[in-house]
């Protein structure tokens, strides 16, 4: 998608009031105008409660249909608003992305009695207690759904292991035993195995499971008409199961549906061995990037500049390389709490934005506010997601040869005839750079629009110009 881009809208915080849904296909003809190209919509299933961000998942049937756990509603609303959601941001040619959680359940209708064996939680594949009969929240019969959409009732030789143990007081993690069961293969290797992460862990192995939620990630993409998913918490997952999954919903949607996975490791190598078990066949967030720019807006001066793309996914592969500031799980608060600083923001907004190379992904708290607090940087990304949408356009040229001021320029193309600009980070002094934005240029007035700088820049004969940029701020400079 030419100059495409994700908008998250979601943050931690929202309040339990049901309105999401609703506010979302409001603001459906507004994200289209700013030049969101896709929305990323947080979790639309029922969960253990209504007040819940949909992570703690109960029934994946239920959109908010049923009266379940007390509530018809989700806490963003009823399916019906989010179909009518779904529809309005269609019709402004906006792409949906369903956030798909199926590494967990939680909120059992009843306790099951079974054998499983405490693990040490620092080491799961380190067994520290005999095997022994425990009672479990592990049984699901879905009373307010009944068989409605999927007859298939959870036990607990579904799941591979539990913390929802019936023992006053006590919080373990247990690896349930019976025929084949162990922790699954193909998962990350933090905590010697890193199947389990909470509650009930979903056994992909068991193939009535794998069956089942391939049946049900068809039937999701199909009953809200989605685009595209964001796939929860891969490092939990079996790699072999996503293949299949993936596989089974682009035989039923099309070749293009769109995936984007989260396999939050700040490392690397643990996103390109990923892709390569898993074919390459989803995009995944640019984890390695974000802990760059958290790191940059901690470091202030001392942060050098000039790595602030190396070993990262958008660095060594472009085209699977979802880029982000913040989200959800970084934000102040979370269990990752990871927060960009708001002086770094600008600047961190700007690369992923007009770069070449990445799918950027603009955060709902970045852009709205936080806790209903507006956000302070609204205006600036209004101007770089314009900027984006009419000028960052044409070949890239990179300028990443100071540690303190770096910058790029896009030459354009004939296709947009105002194309082309020319960035610049700073995180230290005020700091000025001759770049080269292309010899079609020549003769142009440019000026700096995000309000840094009245003085204007003619372009040289050669396409070169001296661009400027102020002490910890961004520069954007674009033919007048």
């Amino acid at each position: 998608m030419k100059n495409g881009v994700m908008m998250q809208y979601f943050e931690w915080n929202l309040p339990n009031d049901g309105t999401l849904w609703t506010r979302l296909k409001e603001d459906a003809k507004h994200l289209h105008d700013i030049g969101v190209t896709s929305v990323w919509v947080p979790p639309a299933y029922k969960a253990d409660e209504q007040q819940d961000e949909g992570y703690a998942v109960y029934d994946l049937y239920d959109l908010g249909e049923f009266d379940q756990k007390g509530t018809v509603r989700t806490k963003y609303g009823t399916r019906g608003e989010l179909e009518e959601a779904i529809a309005a941001l269609h019709e402004n040619k906006i792409s949906v992305y369903l956030d798909t959680v199926m590494n967990q359940k939680t909120g059992a209708d009843y306790t099951e009695k079974f054998m499983a064996c405490e693990v040490d939680p620092e080491n799961r594949e380190q067994v520290i207690g005999p095997p022994k009969q425990v009672e479990g929240w592990t049984g699901y019969t879905f009373p307010g759904r009944g068989d409605k959409y999927s007859d298939f009732k959870w036990h607990w030789y579904h799941f591979t292991g539990t913390d929802q143990v019936y023992e006053t007081g006590k919080r373990a993690i247990y690896l349930i035993q019976g025929e084949g069961k162990k922790w699954s293969e193909g998962v990350d290797g933090e905590n010697g195995n890193y199947d389990f992460l909470i509650f009930n862990d979903v056994d992909f192995d068991h193939p009535d499971v794998a069956a089942e939620m391939k049946r049900w990630g068809v039937w999701f993409a199909e009953t809200l008409d989605a685009d595209g998913m964001r796939l929860d918490a891969l490092k939990h997952i079996e790699n072999k199961f996503i293949g299949d999954f993936m596989h089974a919903l682009r035989d039923a949607r099309g070749k293009e549906f769109y995936a984007v996975g989260e396999y939050w490791s700040g490392d690397f190598t643990d996103l390109e061995a990923y892709l390569d078990a898993v074919d390459h066949s989803v995009d995944l967030f640019d984890a390695p990037l974000h802990y760059k720019l958290f790191q940059a807006s901690q470091q202030g001066r001392d942060f050098d500049l000039q790595t602030l793309l190396a070993d990262t996914l958008v660095e060594k592969y472009p085209t699977l390389a979802v880029t982000f500031v913040d989200n959800h799980d970084s934000q102040r608060g979370s269990s990752l709490e990871s927060q960009v600083k708001a002086w770094f923001k600008p600047l961190a907004y700007a690369l992923i934005l007009l770069m070449k190379e990445g799918y950027p992904c603009i955060f709902y708290g970045d852009y709205y506010g936080v806790k209903g607090e507006l956000s302070p940087h609204r205006v600036i990304l209004d101007i770089l997601l314009d900027a984006r949408r009419s000028r960052a356009f044409g070949e890239q040229n990179d300028y990443f040869d100071h540690p303190n001021t770096v910058g790029l320029t896009r030459t354009g193309d004939q296709e947009h005839p105002d194309s082309g600009l020319a960035l610049l980070l700073s995180n230290g002094d005020d700091g000025e750079k001759v770049m080269d934005v292309g010899e079609a240029h020549a003769g142009e007035t440019w000026h700096e629009i995000t309000g840094s700088f009245d003085e204007e820049v003619k372009i040289g004969d050669d396409g070169k110009a001296l661009f400027k940029v102020h002490g910890g701020k961004v520069a954007v400079w674009t033919k007048k």
